[in-house]
This record gives C-alpha cells, structure tokens and sequence, in this order.
C-alpha cells in the first residue's frame, strides 16, 4: 500500500517552486546589491566632499586672509596680542606703569550686624564721584534676619545680588578666622567702575578697600617724549592698526620697556597652505578609491567607470589650474603643483619668495572675490546639497529604486507562494489517486 509521504510532497514542491521564480529572483538580487553599492559609495563620496569643504572654510574662519601676521616679545609673560593679517609691520616699545583692577571692598559683617534695626538702608552704587552707572538701596526687614533675629549677611548678600537694579556688583561673604566680611566686588576693571557704599545700615562701618578702581596705564616709547596709554581693562584694543595686546606684568622703574615684533607669519602662513593641500589630497584619495577599476590586488570601486563622478573632478583640478584675481595669479605660482598621481605638493622655498613678492596677490588668490576657496565651496555645495545636490537626487533615486526592489520581492513571494501552492495540490492528488489505483488492484489481486 502506497502511503502519502507529505514531507516528500512539500520538499518537490518547494523546488519547483524555487525553479518557477529563481531567474527573476537572481535578477533581483542583482539589483539590489548593486543599488547597495552604489548608495554606499555615493554616501563615502558626498561625506568626503563634505568633510573637504568644512575644512576649506576653517582656513577662512575668524577672518578672510590666508595671510598670518604675528607679535614676538622681547620677555615672555608680560604681555600677549591678538594680531590682524593687515596689521601694521614694525618694531614697538611699551612700559607697563600699572595694570587695570576692579575695585573690591570689604564691610565688616559684625558692625553690620550690631547696628542693624528694620527700616535702615544699605545704598550701593558703581561709577565715579560725579557719575554713577546705577544706584541700588536695600532696606533690612524680617526677611533679611536669622531665626534668632541677627542681621544674615548670607542673605544680604544674596538680596544684593539678585536686585533689579543690579547691573555689575557682586555681594559674597568673606570669612578670616572668627571675622565676617560683606565683600562686595565690581564686575568691571577700571577707575570709572568705583563702588559707593551709602545708607544709615552703613554708617559707622569699617570699610576695607581690597583692590583699587584703576585703569591699566601703559607707556608707548621709551623716551622723555614717550605717549601714556590708559584702558579700563588691560586689553589695548586696536593699540597698533590690526593689533591688540593684553598686558598682564608691571615693569619696575628703570627696567626695559617691552618690544614687540610685528611681522608676517611664514610658518602659520605655510600651515594655512598645507592644511589645504592635506584636505585636497585626502578628498583624491577618496576619488581614488571609489572610482577604481579593480584588479588582482586592488577591489573595484563601487563608483568605477561612472562618468557623472569624475567629472566632479575634473571640475575641480580646473579650479586648482584656474586664475584668479590677475594673470597667471594661480596655485603654481606659488609651488602648489600637481604630482603625476594627481596629488598636490608644496615646493616650501618657492612659496615663501612668491608670498614675499606680492603677499597682497596671495591673498586674492585664496579669499578674494570670486576667489579659489569660494570657487571649490559652490562647486562642492552643488553636489552635497540636501535640497538638489546630484549627489543626493542619485542617492534619492537609488533609495526610490529599493523601495521599488522591494514590492517586486514581495511579487515574487506571492508568485512562489501560488506555484508552491499549486504543485502540493498537484503531488497531492497524483499521490492520493495512485494509492487508490494501488487499493483497486488489491481487490482484484
């Protein structure tokens, strides 16, 4: 007797399935790997171009010049500088007579305390004898006393702190052993930014001066005739055209003034020039590699072959071979030269005399108008923007086409699922109407 093997049934079943729907599958699967790459490699290329022109506008960051200046002192820690690229080059001479400070009192907090009765006022304020910035009073009451009714400088402090009419002064408690201090402290340097103290809370009450209201006071020049200099801070802005100098030691009478050195940056200015040519060389590396045609000992590219690709870069060595600003006023110019691999190199001593030749022509070449960074930026931005880039419209497109690749797999799986269907019915009955023969035969044998 022939008995019906289900699992033999399901087993054929499935393989003529799988035979039915395994070409268009394949096809499929092709599709979707491909797509993959391609996504991949389209999304290394546009975070490669990204990352290049992020580098590109850090050479352009807090300024547009490509060009350094830089201050040496003649003594280390008495003083540093901020220095514009169109800072005025020369040798200067400064004496440092005092340095700013802001001005800080100390109330003796147990005076305070003795003498305090509700309805007394603290009146403080900042600015000079003749002109005051603003002016607070604080009136005790409950709220400014302990649980066992003593005046809380704690609190005062806090309540001069918060005021609405506070616009720089900063109360704290001062401790020195078993004393009590109100410190109070301007927030500015400067001898305009004085602490008033007024008020019947404070009369009577010792009143130490910690630090002095007093402009930094600076000399330029060395001789009889030399310039004083005053600055609430001791920040100098603009001391010297494109220079500020921040000066942080008192010279002593007789000592020698400081000299500052104010002149172009060859080393900062040649790391500006590296720093570009690395982040050029890394996005050709990237090229490179996506666009490999593959080998024995190297992988295909997963962009190799694709002409939409290396022309991003043959837009881009155009820009690298372009003018800019006035004749021949290119990269090459300057010892920026492409190898045969297609990499940028510096030739250090031809750069150093071009820049010195004309450091003005320089500087139009990198961050002039219409200049070569500019140039790269919109070029780079065309392709990587989020909106319309043609890098993201082919991603968009290749995702489109996945999704696509999806509802054809799931096509598939229902076609697989009626084949498969179809021949287990098939199997069934050809296996069920051969046993029935087998049992006719029986009848007869």
């Amino acid at each position: 007797m022939i008995t019906i093997d289900t699992d033999y049934i399901q087993q054929m079943s499935m393989q003529l399935a799988n035979y039915e729907v395994q070409g268009a599958l394949a096809r499929l699967e092709r599709n979707e790997a491909s797509y993959k790459a391609q996504l991949d490699a389209l999304g290394k290329l546009r975070s490669a171009l990204t990352t290049f022109s992020s580098e590109l506008r850090k050479l352009k960051s807090g300024g547009s010049s490509m060009l350094v200046n830089s201050a040496r002192f003649s003594q280390e820690g008495y003083a540093t500088a901020t220095v514009s690229p169109k800072a005025s080059a020369g040798r200067y001479q400064f004496f440092v007579e005092q340095l700013a400070s802001a001005h800080q009192i100390a109330l003796a907090g147990s005076q305070l305390q003795s003498q305090a009765e509700d309805g007394k006022t603290l009146t403080i304020a900042l600015g000079t004898e003749d002109s005051k910035q603003f002016q607070l009073s604080i009136t005790l009451d409950s709220g400014l006393y302990d649980e066992n009714g003593e005046l809380s400088l704690q609190r005062l402090a806090a309540a001069i702190n918060d005021h609405a009419d506070n616009k720089g002064i900063k109360a704290a408690v001062l401790r020195s052993g078993g004393d009590t201090y109100l410190l109070l402290t301007s927030e500015e340097s400067g001898a305009d930014n004085r602490i008033w103290i007024d008020g019947d809370a404070a009369a009577g009450v010792e009143t130490r001066e910690l630090s002095p209201a007093q402009d930094a006071i600076v000399h330029a020049g060395s001789g009889a005739e030399r310039i004083e200099l005053r600055s609430s801070s001791n920040r100098f802005d603009n001391i010297i055209d494109g220079v500020s100098i921040t000066f942080s030691k008192v010279y002593a009478e007789g000592e020698v003034p400081l000299v500052v050195d104010i002149a172009r940056d060859d080393d900062a200015i040649r790391n500006k020039v590296q720093s570009f040519v690395d982040a050029f060389n890394a996005l050709k590396s990237s090229f490179d590699s996506l666009t490999a045609s593959g080998g024995e000992n190297s992988a295909r590219g997963g962009l190799a072959g694709d002409s939409s690709i290396r022309a991003i870069e043959n837009q881009l060595n155009a820009l690298l071979r372009a003018e800019y600003g006035t004749e021949k006023n290119r990269l090459a110019a300057y010892g920026i030269v492409a190898d045969r691999n297609g990499r940028l190199t510096i030739d250090s001593s031809r750069l150093e005399a071009a820049i010195a030749e004309d450091p003005a022509a320089f500087d139009q070449l990198f961050t002039g108008k219409d200049n070569l960074l500019d140039s790269i930026d919109k070029l780079v931005s065309r392709y990587t923007s989020s909106a319309n880039g043609m890098l993201t419209n082919r991603m968009d497109s290749l995702n489109q086409g996945l999704r696509r690749l999806d509802r054809e797999f799931e096509a598939i799986q229902r076609q697989y699922d009626n084949y498969y269907n179809r021949y287990l019915r098939q199997f069934t009955a050809m296996m069920q109407a051969m046993q029935a023969i087998q049992q006719t035969h029986g009848l007869f044998g």
